[in-house]
């Protein structure tokens, strides 16, 4: 049997998530009070390049995510930009359409720019707020009903 034949192994989901950053203590400040994630309190050495740069982790108690803020010692700088190979953007779900209104709101409180809850139709319903990372990486909340 092919594998075109077969099923996939399983995943339990997305693990984590690790970006690039510019200034990795700012960066974790920011992820810490726009999520509500914890700090651990050890840092890991990038895989591939352990005397090059590290990552800081930073955990969400509610899902278990973990996002790897990572720090090069060779870091190209250059703002984020989507357009080019590499990550487009990082999404996360909620459970209610209500749900991106409480985000918007939260958001507005921490000052932080965001695209309000746009509600599309179009290639299929879903409702999303959309925002940016202190190195610019698009984020995004979004439901999809049903």
């Amino acid at each position: 049997m092919t594998a075109a034949n077969r099923q996939a192994p399983p995943t339990t989901g997305v693990h984590h998530f690790s970006p690039t950053v510019s200034d990795v203590e700012a960066s974790a400040e920011w992820y810490v009070r726009v999520f509500g994630l914890q700090r651990l309190p050890v840092t890991f050495p990038h895989h591939g390049d352990e005397s090059g740069g590290f990552a800081v982790l930073l955990v969400d108690p509610r899902t278990g995510l973990l996002i790897g803020l990572h720090h090069h010692e060779r870091h190209e700088d250059g703002e984020f930009d989507e357009r080019r190979t590499g990550l487009d953007h990082m999404a996360w779900g909620v459970q209610a359409r209500e749900d991106l209104d409480t985000w918007a709101a939260w958001l507005d409180e921490l000052g932080v720019a965001h695209s309000g809850v746009i509600d599309k139709t179009e290639p299929m319903p879903y409702s999303v707020v959309v925002f940016r990372d202190p190195d610019g990486i698009q984020l995004e909340l979004v439901h999809s009903p049903g």
